[in-house]
């Protein structure tokens, strides 16, 4: 079995080809022919040599008490703004991934599968339809384009 080294991860080859072809698709997403673009992604791999994110947010600082740190990378639209800051807010995902898999500290998080580890919660969700929507119809205003609404 092949394994490439970075720094203190070993990779599997498969894993690395899978890395490389996620990578070209996230490029394709945020060079896209498009006005406004946002791309939502986990922290990558340091490998993945993906460009620096234009924002990081949490979900305790959209109303909703968890904490798992999500990546963006913006094109055309401005940084979300926080809605509503949890003071008490939970794990999402495990800290310490591999520490807390050999009982070397973490925390276990709440999200138990991957299905859940990849929640898109509620206020985030609500602030992005919202404060981007907003930004949209107003540009769009500005910049003479047909107005949008219920006929």
């Amino acid at each position: 079995m092949y394994k490439l080294f970075d720094g203190e991860q070993y990779i599997r080859a498969k894993r690395y080809w899978q890395m490389i072809e996620g990578r070209a698709f996230f490029h394709k997403m945020l060079e896209a022919d498009c006005e406004h673009i946002a791309v939502e992604n986990p922290l990558p791999l340091k490998i993945a040599q993906l460009p620096k994110q234009t924002q990081t947010i949490q979900p305790y600082e959209y109303g909703d008490p968890f904490s798992k740190r999500t990546l963006l990378w913006l094109k055309g639209l401005p940084p979300l703004m926080s809605t509503l800051i949890c003071s008490k807010h939970e794990t999402w995902i495990e800290s310490n991934t591999s520490g807390y898999a050999r009982g070397k500290g973490g925390s276990p998080g709440v999200a138990k599968n991957q299905r859940e580890r990849s929640k898109t919660f509620p206020g985030i969700a609500a602030a992005m339809a919202e404060q981007w929507g907003n930004y949209i119809m107003e540009s769009e205003e500005d910049n003479g384009h047909i107005k949008h609404g219920l006929c």
